[in-house]
């Protein structure tokens, strides 16, 4: 018997194209009860582990298994691992930690990385480059302090909200309804040419009245600011919100209230823990900015 009267001896599909045709060769009796242990676990799988969708989740399986408590454990046992550093970084000293403690300190340059990664670059930028109406944290020009003590107050306590009644709170006057819309334009010119940008001069002059009988008393009479209060620096080149004349000119007239919400765990739910809050003021200190 040839090799071709053998092939045809096995029965075919049915199926044709172009004169081949597709013999119906068994499968291998290995690979067939390998297929069935397959079905078998994966059911096996359906009821040991979550599998089946639910209305209002999936069912458990008699396992037991959570990928969110595996990470909820994982989670637990570095937050015990850390523990004594972050109840030694709680009671610290943050003025002197640097020296009296470098691994300590480095510790809560890394942790407060974190933090603020998570709770605080939405607002302030990556590095704490900041944006418009939001403060750039990695420059020497502070409302409230740069030191990383003034860090911690406001990071617990925060700006203008209802949170916490130590939060850092001031408050401009809208001058739009105080004073005449020349005067406004005088006095934005004047504090234009303090910060070094081009002004009309004699609008700039007739400003600097405005400035000392209205603004001086927040900002200064040289227009550098007063921290006890969070007046800005104007005689600089830095501005939370834009130092054009348009932008200027909208901020004297209707004034700015930026919150920033209490970030202690004693003023909100899930707040940042003292070592938390610590661990990111002294973060935020070394980004460059800090006094």
């Amino acid at each position: 018997m040839s090799k071709n009267d053998k092939k045809q001896q096995v029965e075919t599909t049915g199926h044709e194209w172009d004169g081949i045709q597709e013999f119906n060769n068994p499968l291998p009796r290995w690979w067939v009860w390998v297929f069935y242990v397959t079905i078998g676990w994966g059911l096996w799988y359906t009821v040991a582990y979550p599998a089946w969708p639910l209305l209002t989740g999936a069912t458990e399986g008699y396992k037991g298994f959570s990928t969110r408590g595996q990470v909820a454990a994982d989670i637990a046992a570095v937050e015990a691992q850390n523990a004594p550093n972050n109840a030694a970084l709680a009671a610290s000293d943050l003025a002197t930690l640097q020296t009296a403690n470098p691994a300590l300190y480095s510790y809560a340059v890394n942790a407060g990385g974190a933090v603020f990664r998570t709770n605080c670059v939405q607002c302030h930028g990556n590095e704490g480059m900041g944006a418009t109406g939001y403060p750039t944290l990695s420059d020497d020009d502070w409302l409230w302090g740069g030191s990383v003590v003034d860090i911690a107050y406001t990071v617990s306590n925060g700006v203008r909200n209802e949170s916490s009644p130590d939060a850092r709170f001031s408050q401009m006057p809208a001058f739009g309804d105080i004073l005449s819309n020349e005067e406004i334009a005088n006095v934005v010119a004047y504090v234009r040419a303090l910060s070094g940008q081009e002004a009309d001069a004699t609008a700039a002059a007739a400003g600097q009245q405005v400035f000392l009988d209205n603004c001086s008393a927040c900002h200064g009479e040289d227009g550098k600011g007063d921290r006890m209060v969070g007046a800005p620096n104007l005689a600089d080149a830095l501005w939370l919100y834009g130092g054009d004349a348009a932008t200027i000119t909208q901020t004297v007239k209707n004034a700015r209230f930026g919150v920033m919400p209490a970030w202690s765990e004693a003023f909100r739910d899930g707040g940042l823990t003292q070592a938390e809050v610590n661990a990111v003021a002294i973060y935020v200190h070394q980004l460059g900015g800090g006094e």
